[in-house]
């Protein structure tokens, strides 16, 4: 089986949360969904074999964008489409190929049957990350598309205000994490994410920024750790409390955005370190041999 990680913008209405999710699951397992009303958007994690995920995928996507006004949107995590982010996951050694055949098929279809302009990117896209479309906005990729700087891989030559565009792409496995300070002042946060984060010398295959988040009143950095080797999270959370600290703040809680694999949470517990808002309902092997025993 392959696993996919659609990232949609919505996380405010139950119904149409759910709506989209039995869309993604008429084929393949819909194994876990998180939804932050803050971030405005809503993660399902998705395993299947190919055929099944595709078709699972093109569903949900084609759902999202009935349901979807992108023009009605607020939120603190960026994004460029109603699906913003289609990550395609191997979930064995070698099969990242596979993965990336997916992709290419999901980014074909959502093209041509849902009319949504596609980009690829991971191992589909030169290596681009969602970061490089997502820079400026959705304002600034249409205006970039305009100017001819991009040119969509599927789809309309056109990206629209409604539904945007949909970022599809294969990758290896990351951790979605965020960890929340006690403070009120973002600008710690965001110091913290500088430091942390790959990019900006911090620790490499860690990706960070601080977020307001105004209706519930807390300050999170919010990561991706796209290495897990290079950035063991118990170790990234080891820093992100060192730097909290430094600024005169502490890290809060912890919230997983997702599933995490076993050896992650095994490492952590191997080097003695506690990963806040995390349990073993939330390990994916664990969650897929229970849904698979049904």
């Amino acid at each position: 089986m392959l696993e996919a990680v659609p990232n949609v913008s919505e996380g405010g209405s139950a119904d149409i949360v759910a709506a989209i999710g039995r869309a993604f699951s008429t084929g393949p397992e819909l194994l876990d969904v998180h939804s932050d009303a803050d971030h405005h958007r809503s993660v399902y994690t998705l395993v299947g074999n190919d055929a099944a995920l595709v078709d699972g995928l093109v569903a949900g996507i084609f759902t999202a964008v009935q349901l979807i006004d992108l023009r009605e949107h607020v939120g603190a995590h960026p994004r460029v489409g109603v699906a913003d982010v289609v990550p395609l996951v191997p979930l064995a050694p070698g099969e990242m190929e596979r993965a990336a055949r997916a992709a290419r098929m999901v980014a074909e279809r959502v093209g041509r049957e849902v009319g949504l302009p596609v980009f690829l990117y991971g191992e589909v896209g030169a290596g681009r990350r969602p970061v490089y479309f997502r820079r400026g906005g959705l304002e600034e990729l249409r205006a970039r598309v305009a100017r001819g700087e991009l040119v969509p891989d599927a789809g309309p030559s056109e990206v629209g205000l409604r539904s945007g565009a949909a970022l599809v792409g294969a990758r290896h496995a990351l951790v979605a994490y965020n960890l929340e300070l006690a403070t009120g002042d973002v600008s710690v946060a965001q110091a913290v994410a500088v430091a942390v984060r790959g990019s900006s010398g911090g620790m490499r295959g860690v990706q960070a920024i601080g977020l307001d988040l105004a209706a519930s009143g807390r300050v999170q950095v919010s990561m991706n750790v796209i290495d897990l080797d290079a950035a063991p999270l118990h170790e990234v959370i080891v820093r992100v409390r060192d730097e909290a600290r430094a600024r005169g703040a502490d890290v809060s809680g912890g919230e997983l955005v997702g599933l995490i694999p076993e050896r992650v949470v095994a490492a952590a517990s191997a080097a003695g370190i506690e990963l806040p808002g995390v349990d073993e309902s939330q390990i994916l092997e664990r969650r897929l041999a229970s849904r698979l025993a049904e």
